[in-house]
């Protein structure tokens, strides 16, 4: 019988507005599986009742929910504070072994456990990479208290080098800092049967970095119909449907998996894309990668896509149709892709992120990691 894993405790924040969510939850499972006690603090909105149901399905994962504005949010400061005062009560409730920040200015709310910060995202490399300039000075304190909590940090890690990159370049060096690539379960084997013939993207339909937009103008001149897996609903209330597309609406991730499961192609024509797992979940159901030319999306897949520049909707309709009318590259394609999917692991993932609980300075990690390698892997494996 495998031996049980040292007891280590983790006090972790979430987001429940954005992708953060789900890369807390799938680490939070994964942590579960090594022994490890997570408490997942909620911020920026109640959960969803999908998050809810989620959030059952996760053993021994102890939630603590608020509401509290986030960083990025409108005039959020004074909720922040709020906020790090919450966590620094449930730091002396909790007593993690390690505080697992994913967000920014909580780094130097002065926990007494060792900090680390996870970098998803950001403001102002979103809006060099969105709008091509840099972000105003109506974000300056955002930029102040982003650095401030990055450097009241043990260890900064981020999905991406170019995530990295973009946080040193914005705030500066970055304690102790490098790459943990997000990672997922391996997908339930699909059904047998033919790939259909049709082009899906997948993300919220308004969103200026997800760009599906430009699917509009690709649409009448691909071969194949495009479906987009996605709510056109925006945050102030409007609607914006794409012209010429299949809209799904918004799918659960079981639904959206079966999608990526019929389709041949899957397009991802992003401007700002730290991470990206709809490209790597659609990779690990088999569809040909179609990405936009960014920096993160060519470190992650090197040659395991196809590439177009953002904004390029001749070369993205040109791209499509040749891949749609050679099926041997699509095969060669998607057997690449689904190749390249088996480094971004869960189990990867987790180890990466004990390692840096261990450089932060949280023996417990070491430990635990030590006793996964003795026990073979199996205890961190999906």
């Amino acid at each position: 019988m495998a031996d049980s894993p040292p007891s280590l405790r983790v006090l972790m924040t979430a987001d429940c507005v954005g992708g953060v969510f789900s890369y807390a939850l799938g680490l939070s499972r994964e942590l579960a599986r090594v022994g490890v006690e997570v408490h997942l603090a909620t911020m920026g909105d109640a959960m969803r009742p999908e998050q809810r149901a989620a959030v059952r399905d996760v053993p021994s994962l102890v939630v603590h929910e608020s509401s509290y504005a986030l960083e990025w949010m409108n005039e959020p400061w004074a909720e922040v504070d709020r906020a790090g005062q919450w966590l620094v009560a449930l730091e002396r409730e909790v007593e993690p072994d390690v505080v697992h920040l994913n967000g920014y200015a909580h780094g130097n709310a002065g926990f007494h456990s060792p900090v680390v910060v996870v970098g998803h995202s950001c403001v102002l490399s979103w809006w060099r990479a969105v709008l091509h300039e840099d972000a105003p000075s109506s974000w300056d304190t955002y930029r102040t208290r982003v650095r401030e909590g990055i450097r009241g940090a043990n260890v900064v890690l981020a999905p991406s080098a170019a995530m990295l990159y973009a946080l040193e370049e914005h705030y500066g060096p970055l304690p102790s800092p490098s790459v943990v690539h997000n990672g997922l379960p391996p997908a339930p084997r699909r059904s047998t049967g033919a790939r259909e013939p049709f082009v899906l993207a997948a993300g919220r339909v308004w969103d200026q970095a997800k760009n599906l937009a430009v699917l509009e103008k690709v649409a009448p001149r691909s071969p194949w119909p495009i479906r987009v897996a996605g709510s056109d609903a925006h945050p102030d209330g409007s609607h914006r449907p794409l012209a010429g597309v299949t809209s799904l609406g918004w799918l659960s991730p079981v639904a959206l998996g079966r999608e990526m499961e019929r389709a041949s192609i899957f397009v991802a024509p992003a401007r700002y894309e730290p991470f990206g797992l709809g490209p790597l979940e659609a990779a690990q159901r088999g569809c040909a990668l179609v990405l936009a030319d960014v920096d993160s999306l060519r470190e992650i897949w090197g040659d395991a896509a196809l590439f177009v520049p953002p904004d390029d909707a001749d070369g993205l309709a040109t791209v499509l149709a040749e891949l749609a009318g050679d099926d041997l590259l699509r095969a060669r394609m998607a057997t690449r892709a689904r190749e390249r999917a088996g480094r971004y692991t869960a189990l990867a993932m987790t180890k990466g992120t004990l390692a840096g609980y261990v450089r932060a300075g949280v023996p417990q990690a070491r430990a635990v990691l030590e006793a996964e390698r003795r026990n073979g892997g199996d205890q961190c494996a999906s």
